[in-house]
């Protein structure tokens, strides 16, 4: 399998170190708007090298994966499935829901698989509490409390593109919501602090939010996000309900201190961003992009998939802004 891969930042390179290794893959192709940076890469990783976007789409491929700007995502994936290669992308889709919309039309029009990088989906404590959820074990959901804690802002330029904090950061826990339940938010309420840096709020955006989401089914589900969580990186997941509550990412390395007497855990370390907690599951979605590639398995996280999220990470941005409920329609 000879597989392709635009943009070879932060994740690309990570994504394209994953890739040569995986059992079927003979080859990997990586190209960058900026080419001496994909050639510099090519080289530390002993991958091929296209000289351009447009020569890796010519390079002979069997998929492709895109891990651009945001901006050249739209571009890439009608590129992509325009010539019969499946492709994996990173989210977002588009930066916009109008963007995101239009390449699921697109894509909808083809029979190419698209799969979109929520790589939560892949991580087996999330896989467990579906699994939890799906065979009944916890009786009818009554709350489900969600969180994504950074350790750290990122820089003051990125900021303004990211498309604010719900989208770029929220999103992860409105798409594992909707996977790990089965059901879909019907309606938002979002409040957001900005106590941190002045960029977040010269940016229009926030650093620090607060989400309740309502379920289709009445259960309740509330997202905790903040730019500023100094004691380490901090996702987790609550779901209670009639008859069991289980948690996702209580182990050792949560950074979270108990101030009980005679209470030593967790031991640490905690983790220090998103790529050492998400380690083994960009390895696992990837896996599971070589079979979509290789038609053994449909995509496991769709383009409608993310603009579902997307839309609940509108409604939230619209929700504070205009500080009021805010119901999805179907």
């Amino acid at each position: 399998m000879r597989l392709g891969l635009a943009g070879t930042g932060r994740i690309g390179s990570a994504h394209a170190d994953i890739l040569k290794q995986l059992p079927g893959v003979t080859s990997v192709v990586v190209a960058d708007a900026d080419t001496e940076r994909a050639r510099a890469t090519a080289a530390k990783l002993e991958v091929e090298a296209a000289g351009s976007i447009d020569e890796l789409f010519t390079a002979g491929l069997d998929g492709v994966v895109i891990a651009a700007a945001t901006d050249a995502h739209p571009e890439l994936i009608i590129r992509g499935v325009s010539a019969g290669l499946p492709v994996f992308c990173e989210k977002p889709v588009a930066g916009d829901v109008a963007g995101t919309q239009a390449v699921v039309d697109r894509v909808a029009e083809t029979e190419v698989p698209v799969q979109i990088g929520f790589q939560r989906r892949f991580d087996p404590g999330y896989a467990a509490a579906r699994q939890a959820v799906t065979a009944g074990e916890l009786g009818w959901l009554h709350t489900l409390r969600a969180t994504t804690l950074d350790p750290a802002p990122p820089p003051a330029e990125y900021v303004p593109g990211s498309g604010g904090l719900f989208r770029d950061c929220g999103v992860h826990d409105f798409d594992i919501i909707r996977w790990v339940t089965g059901h879909e938010v019907t309606e938002v309420f979002a409040t957001g602090g900005n106590r941190g840096a002045e960029f977040f709020a010269a940016a229009g955006d926030v650093d620090t939010a607060a989400v309740v989401l309502t379920m289709d089914d009445g259960t309740l589900a509330t997202v905790s996000l903040t730019r500023y969580n100094a004691a380490g990186y901090d996702v987790r997941l609550e779901v209670l309900g009639s008859s069991g509550s289980i948690a996702v990412g209580m182990d050792e390395r949560l950074p979270l201190t108990s101030v009980e007497e005679g209470v030593a855990w967790p031991s640490g370390p905690a983790y220090p961003g998103f790529m050492e907690r998400f380690r083994a599951s960009y390895v696992r979605e990837l896996e599971a992009f070589t079979e979509v590639v290789a038609g053994r398995i449909p995509s496991p996280c769709t383009v409608g998939d993310a603009l579902a999220a997307f839309h609940i990470a509108e409604a939230c941005d619209l929700s504070r802004r205009e500080n009021r409920p805010v119901r999805l329609t179907p």
